[in-house]
This record gives structure tokens, sequence and C-alpha cells, in this order.
């Protein structure tokens, strides 16, 4: 079976990584748990400081894009930590690749885990 994958890279504004760090550990992954958001890593860049990576696994595009239109539309989101995010964020990208089983489980074993877990 085939996974849709999502590796989305964050460039923070000079030196707000820290707190853009701590705003996804206490509150934006904690709530991406509630919504069932399947967050394969997330965390710093090994390099570059102010570069923050976010991947998460859908089980395909359609999934993914209906995920994301609740989630980001939710009042929980834009009443909670959306204005702090994206006040840290210079600019993001994206890029959705599919994946089999065995990779994405290799992925979930091989990279560190994500600090809010």
């Amino acid at each position: 079976m085939n996974h849709c994958v999502e590796i989305r890279s964050y460039e923070l504004h000079a030196g707000r990584q820290a707190e853009f760090e701590q705003l996804f550990t206490r509150q934006v992954g904690p709530m991406m748990r509630e919504w069932r958001i399947d967050v394969i890593y997330a965390g710093v860049s090994l390099h570059e400081e102010d570069t923050f990576v976010l991947i998460r696994a859908y089980p395909n595009v359609a999934e993914r894009q209906a995920s994301q239109e609740a989630f980001y539309g939710s009042s929980q989101w834009r009443e909670g930590p959306r204005g702090a995010v994206l006040a840290a964020i210079a600019s993001f990208t994206s890029a959705v690749i599919e994946v089999g089983d065995q990779t994405l489980a290799a992925m979930r074993a091989d990279l560190a885990p994500s600090n809010f877990a």
C-alpha cells in the first residue's frame, strides 16, 4: 500500500527558532495529535539554525487536502497558536511524495522521535 508523505520546511525569521520549537512542542504538535495527524518527524534542521522540518503521512493526497483544510480552518487553530506560528515563519515549502509501507516504516524507525510525542 502506498502513502502520501509531506515534507515541509519552514524558514524562520532570524532568532525565532527556539520560540517556534517551543510553540510546536507545547501547542501545535499536541493539537495535531488531537486531530489524528500522523506526524513522522518535527524538529530543527541539522544544517540551518533557522529552519524547522515537519514530516506528515496521509493515506493519499485527497486525505492530506481534507485533513489540512479541516485543521487549518478550525477555530482551535485560528484562535489558538496560528498568529504566533505565522509571525515566526518567513517562508515555507512543501514536497509531497508517495512511499510504500516499508519506506514509511523505515522512516518511523530511523528518524529521531518528534519532540512533542
